[in-house]
């Protein structure tokens, strides 16, 4: 019992892990134009912030399993935006920029811009654009490792 105890116990805390730590190539905004030159693909925008408990979760479950990060990196291009980034994107010839809200707060224009539903902006968020970056689906909730999976082959296809 005391075995089992301390072995439950290691995995807890991280010393004996029970996955993996893979995780999908990540790309940047900037990248995506010689991306696209090379092989066009759909892109799979995760939208998430530092503090959102949820969106770390999505990243150390979801975005680990190893099934994810294949479709992932073998039929899309994925990016990682931080929705709270201070700096400028061009994207399709616009620029979007950091709009601050209060004091030492703000988002990205194009965390709004492809993650807003229905008026608003959750997090984490997840936009897959196609090629010609048109929003082809949203979702603004945590993404279990199967929904990521349904999602992925159905729009791979």
């Amino acid at each position: 019992m005391l075995r089992l105890i301390l072995g439950l116990w290691m995995v807890v805390m991280g010393w004996f892990p029970l996955s993996t730590d893979a995780q999908p190539a990540a790309y940047t905004f900037d990248q995506l134009d010689s991306l696209q030159q090379a092989s066009e693909r759909n892109v799979v925008v995760f939208i998430h912030t530092d503090w959102c408990k949820f969106c770390q979760t999505m990243k150390n479950t979801t975005l680990q399993n190893q099934e994810v990060e294949s479709l992932l990196n073998e039929n899309f291009w994925f990016i990682s935006l931080n929705a709270e980034y201070r700096g400028d994107i061009i994207l399709a010839g616009r620029t979007f920029s950091f709009k601050p809200t209060g004091a030492g707060t703000g988002v990205h224009e194009l965390a709004e811009e492809l993650g807003r539903q229905q008026g608003e902006l959750s997090y984490p968020s997840l936009c897959i654009l196609d090629s010609d970056l048109q929003i082809l689906f949203q979702y603004d909730q945590l993404m279990s490792v199967r929904q990521m999976k349904e999602v992925l082959e159905g729009i791979k296809e």
